[in-house]
């Protein structure tokens, strides 16, 4: 069950309900990691089944969602998501996280810390079993290296699109404006969605990205797919997803806010 974080609420409790009674206008978060286990979570890596959890990379350690790789002797090209079996549509999105230690023997150079949060996200099961990376918006996390500017909370956009300031942006990958991040600090990153009309990405309390028009790229295999099973194009409703690109990273809150 998740937790409910909750301002000025009484708890509601008989035999057939769970609920809370909450004043109007009070803010009810949705804690959709409870620290112990990863119930509610279902992974899905590439060249294995929705469910599988290849080598044990997630875990919870110390009440910490961690990305693992201490069961890995090579990355071998098997990308991970973690999915989180709730869909939403409005909503905001609070995450934080570090990277830590070193990153697998052969991970991609460019995932060298590096994560990402995928919304809107398709169900790990309506992916094919050699898919790399399920069709959503992707929230890029990145670490800085202890040199070169990473900014992080950038989008990328695996079997979609986007729009920033009324054009439509088809490259992978757009950066944020936002600081580097070097070692292994903690970082904070809100994101607010509504549906496939707005995402702002909000790190450590400074806005660092705006933009709209999210949707399937009707180019793309993958989303392909999805649209020939009945899929719409505006992408307005999805699930939240976790990363395991080769680089250990950590999780202690992932706080959710309907809107």
């Amino acid at each position: 069950m998740n937790r409910m974080i909750t301002r000025n609420c009484t708890l509601l409790i008989t035999p057939l309900l769970l609920a809370t009674s909450c004043s109007p206008g009070i803010e009810q978060w949705i804690s959709l990691f409870n620290g112990e286990n990863l119930d509610g979570w279902t992974p899905k890596f590439t060249g294995y089944p929705a469910g599988v959890n290849h080598l044990d990379t997630f875990t919870v350690e110390d009440s910490l969602l961690t990305v693992s790789y201490e069961n890995w002797t090579d990355f071998q090209g098997k990308f991970g998501h973690l999915f989180h079996e709730r869909s939403f549509s409005h909503y905001l999105l609070r995450v934080e996280y570090r990277f830590v230690g070193d990153q697998v023997v052969n991970g991609p150079t460019w995932a060298f810390r590096n994560n990402g949060l995928m919304l809107h996200s398709q169900a790990p099961n309506s992916m094919t079993l050699e898919q790399e990376f399920p069709a959503s918006v992707e929230v890029q996390l990145l670490g800085g290296n202890g040199a070169d500017e990473r900014p992080t909370a950038n989008i990328c956009t695996p079997g979609t699109h986007f729009r920033l300031e009324g054009l439509l942006i088809t490259r992978h990958c757009t950066d944020s404006s936002s600081d580097t991040f070097h070692g292994d600090q903690w970082v904070t990153l809100e994101v607010e969605i509504r549906g496939n009309e707005l995402v702002r990405h909000t790190v450590n309390g400074e806005v660092v990205f705006e933009y709209g028009g999210l949707q399937l790229d009707a180019t793309d295999l993958d989303a392909q797919r999805l649209l020939n099973s009945g899929a719409p194009v505006a992408l307005s409703e999805g699930l939240i997803a976790i990363q395991a690109e080769s680089h250990p990273t950590q999780f202690r809150r992932i706080d959710v806010l309907p809107l």
